[in-house]
């Protein structure tokens, strides 16, 4: 397909390209993900999921809707290719809120391996936990997100990485407990195929008993915090502004989404739900 950039560009809120630099690229991924939110809702609807580039533009930029790390970074890959960019899809193992003797978890998170001037760049604009900006891939690298947690780099292994990240709870999903660096994330630069990708998705929107096939998720970054909705619980952290609140009316679930998180369902799809 033929990707419509203008489109693209307009739906996150800038007014212009970014420059193919890492500034560029810091720009372009924290505007894609304070305006698109993060959401498994098509899952829990019953609707499946396609990652396929013109399935996701037409749900996430024509339709304004949101979606998981194979639909956001599908789009964010396919804007970066659109605007110049050298970059190619990586897949992670997610172990925010895993225990330290927890079993290793599966190949459920994709992000982007982005190539500038010669050194090698992730970034990532699906990860729904918390906000991460892009990071050299240094072993030591450290970057800190607009909500104040800081992030690190360290090799894992022979050909391995894993994320780490230091911050508020209130900051995450509700995953990130505890106190110092936590695991976030880890993966290796191996290539990764569509039929990889197309894999790691189906098991993602499909397994039972697993986190997006039994809980209704939806989160999204803002200017100096973060917003999640998961089932019915409600957290929200802005600076020093925090809320945590049990949303306990249908009515009052279907607003949030709408004003918080730019998503509009019908009473109906509220109630497929099954969250009330």
């Amino acid at each position: 397909m033929s990707f419509d950039l203008d489109a693209y560009l307009a739906r996150i809120g800038l007014p212009a390209r970014v420059t193919l630099d890492a500034a560029g690229l810091a720009r372009l991924q924290l505007a894609h993900r304070l305006a698109i939110p993060f959401e498994n809702l098509a899952v829990v609807l019953g609707r499946g999921i396609r990652i396929d580039s013109a399935a996701v533009f037409a749900k996430l930029v024509t339709a304004r809707r949101g979606g998981y790390c194979f639909e956001q970074n599908r789009l964010f890959l396919d804007a970066l290719d659109a605007l110049g960019f050298d970059a190619r899809p990586l897949l992670a193992r997610v172990w925010l809120g895993v225990a330290d003797d927890g079993a290793i978890p599966p190949l459920t998170h994709t992000l982007g391996l982005v190539t500038i001037d010669g050194d090698a760049w992730i970034a990532d604009a699906g990860f729904g936990g918390s906000y991460s900006p892009p990071m050299r891939l240094i072993d030591g690298e450290e970057v800190a997100a607009p909500d104040g947690a800081r992030f690190r780099l360290e090799r894992a292994g022979d050909d391995g990485w894993m994320l780490l990240r230091d911050g508020d709870s209130a900051t995450t999903d509700g995953r990130g407990v505890g106190a110092g660096w936590q695991r976030q994330c880890g993966f290796t630069l191996a290539e990764v195929m569509p039929a990889d990708l197309a894999l790691s998705n189906h098991w993602t929107s499909t397994a039972p008993g697993t986190r997006f096939t039994t809980l209704t998720v939806v989160s999204i970054a803002l200017p100096t915090g973060f917003a999640s909705l998961t089932d019915r619980a409600y957290r929200r952290k802005a600076g020093d502004k925090e809320q945590a609140t049990e949303i306990t009316d249908p009515r009052v679930y279907r607003l949030r989404l709408s004003l918080m998180f730019g998503i509009d369902l019908s009473p109906d799809e509220v109630a497929a739900l099954g969250l009330f």
